[in-house]
């Protein structure tokens, strides 16, 4: 005798002419107070583990028992017999060698596989030769395993591209969900899913849709996250700004401007002083100024992988007295100069224009 259940005996079964015997007299089973159940333990179960087939509300007298894949009796769907008094085990078609019929008539199937979900029936032969039946279901599912987020553009331009994220694999009996910045989905008209949840749809995706997005896989037994997903969005430059606000200064002072513009990647700076180029650096200074600083400054600004351009300026007065910042404060003959040094700064941007397009 082995435990906790008996060895599997091949060959003839002394119970062949018993459960025949059995047949011709089940209809005078009379029916019982205690229903015979059967629980699947645990309820749903994982790919590999094991589970247990147990038996409720066993009737007395019981001489052995009969496991069959499916919801009836059925000779060719027979998985075993088991005899009480010799604690023996009769294989039969559809025994596998992963199962174990335990003196309580529970059966245990060891590391189940998909294949195995389905009902299975008990016929309990009592030593009356009276049996009874009853029918459990048992639900085998897939371990998941860790997911991850593929797109198909993942550095897209803002306004212009559609963005495309799916979530893999693609596996059967799964629930798929979306999370962006750890939150789930918001209501959105530029986002849409797809039937099955799989696949997220941006359109058309913005410098705010950077992420990051994870996607998460769940069934009955087990549920996984990916790793954190992120899009490169390409944007800008806007429109620049030149800071401090100060227009008019002492002669003799520092000026430094500064020029800042949203942009990725990186804007490509330039300055135009009264229409002559400057330096390529984000920031302007000019020490001990003087009133031929005077005019206009303007800032360039240039995205050289979404090929935008933008442009600002600003008006620069140097006076003795800086409360005199008006034009009439200025000489004939300065106002003149201020007036051609625009002109020509307005005639020189478009060839530098060109320089970036």
């Amino acid at each position: 005798m082995e435990s906790p259940s008996a060895t599997a005996h091949r060959g003839r079964s002394p119970w062949k002419g018993l459960l025949l015997a059995v047949s011709l007299i089940n209809f005078w089973n009379p029916p019982t107070t205690a229903q015979l159940t059967i629980e699947s333990v645990p309820t749903k179960a994982a790919e590999g583990k094991d589970v247990l087939l147990l038996v409720h509300n066993l009737p007395g007298n019981v001489s052995g028992y009969a496991w069959y894949k499916g919801d009836r009796v059925g000779p060719n769907q027979q998985i075993a017999t088991y005899v009480i008094d010799r604690q023996e085990i009769t294989p039969g078609p559809v025994y596998s060698g992963r199962e174990k019929i335990y003196p309580n008539g529970s059966l245990l199937f060891q590391n189940v596989t998909q294949k195995d979900t389905g009902y299975y029936t008990l016929q309990v032969i009592k030593t009356t030769l009276l049996t009874e039946v009853g029918t459990g279901q048992l639900h085998v599912h897939l371990e998941l395993t860790k997911p991850n987020i593929t797109g198909n553009n993942s550095n897209p331009v803002e306004d212009e591209d559609t963005v495309l994220l799916t979530c893999e694999p693609d596996t059967q009996d799964t629930t798929y969900l979306w999370l962006i910045n750890s939150q789930s989905l918001q209501d959105s008209a530029r986002l849409e899913l797809s039937l099955d949840n799989r696949t997220l749809t941006l359109f058309p995706v913005t410098r705010n849709d950077t992420g990051p997005y994870e996607c998460e896989t769940q069934n009955p037994v087990s549920a996984r996250r990916s790793d954190p997903f992120y899009l490169n969005v390409l944007y800008g430059p806007d429109a620049p700004t030149i800071s401090p606000s100060d227009s008019y200064y002492h002669p003799g002072a520092n000026l430094s401007l500064s020029c800042h513009a949203a942009s990725n990647p990186p804007a490509q700076y330039s300055w135009i002083i009264n229409g002559r180029p400057q330096q390529s650096t984000p920031e302007l200074f000019i020490p001990n100024i003087t009133a031929n600083d005077s005019g206009s400054y303007t800032c360039l600004v240039h995205n050289s992988v979404t090929g935008l351009t933008g442009t600002t300026a600003k008006t620069i007065t140097v006076f003795d007295d800086p409360t005199q910042g008006s034009s009439a404060g200025l000489s004939a003959g300065a106002i003149d100069g201020i007036v051609i040094g625009v002109l020509a700064g307005v005639a020189l941007i478009a060839p530098l224009y060109s320089l970036y397009i």
